[in-house]
């Protein structure tokens, strides 16, 4: 197998296990915060969608999908704010109103197919090249792409965790 096989395959795994966890889901529960300062299921789902969007798409030199199919139109990022989710304040975190299911879901859907798209494109030396030199040692598109599986696989695993927290309020 060679590694591009691989990250795909990861990738693909994504979109299965947060529907899973979200697909019955209301908007209330999409916004339900297990603390006061905790990601509600909604919001890591957002952002886990717009991690793939935003890191792979510049790797394969393409515009995001966020820009390029109006995605940005569809959600309501609070004013501010830079548009995938990194260094939000939890009051940022909280303005961010998800109105649907369906509409995390197409969106993880358009965009995680064009991200195993784009990656299953890449070729070793795609993946060997350097993309920011500012760590030592400098961190290559193969890297860049393994964090991005790595930051999204926790997420999704948060958002499973958050969803087993929601369904036990009350009890």
């Amino acid at each position: 197998m060679d590694v591009t096989t691989l990250l795909v395959d990861a990738l693909s795994r994504i979109p299965g296990a947060v529907g899973e966890a979200i697909e019955d889901l209301d908007v209330d529960a999409l916004g339900w915060r297990p603390a006061p300062d905790a990601n509600p299921i909604g919001w890591l789902v957002w952002h886990l969608t717009r991690v793939q969007d935003a890191q792979i798409a510049p790797l394969a030199g393409v515009e995001e999908i966020w820009t390029r199919d109006g995605w940005a139109d569809r959600f309501d990022v609070p004013a501010g704010t830079n548009t995938h989710g990194y260094g939000w304040t939890p009051e940022q975190v909280g303005q961010l109103q998800v109105r649907s299911v369906k509409l995390l879901l197409d969106h993880l859907a358009v965009v995680n197919a064009r991200c195993r798209e784009l990656v299953a494109a890449f070729s070793p030396a795609d993946l060997d090249r350097v993309v920011d030199e500012s760590w030592s040692p400098p961190v290559t598109a193969g890297v860049r792409l393994v964090s991005v599986v790595d930051d999204v696989a926790q997420h999704t695993g948060q958002v499973g965790y958050v969803r087993g927290l929601y369904d036990q309020r009350e009890r």
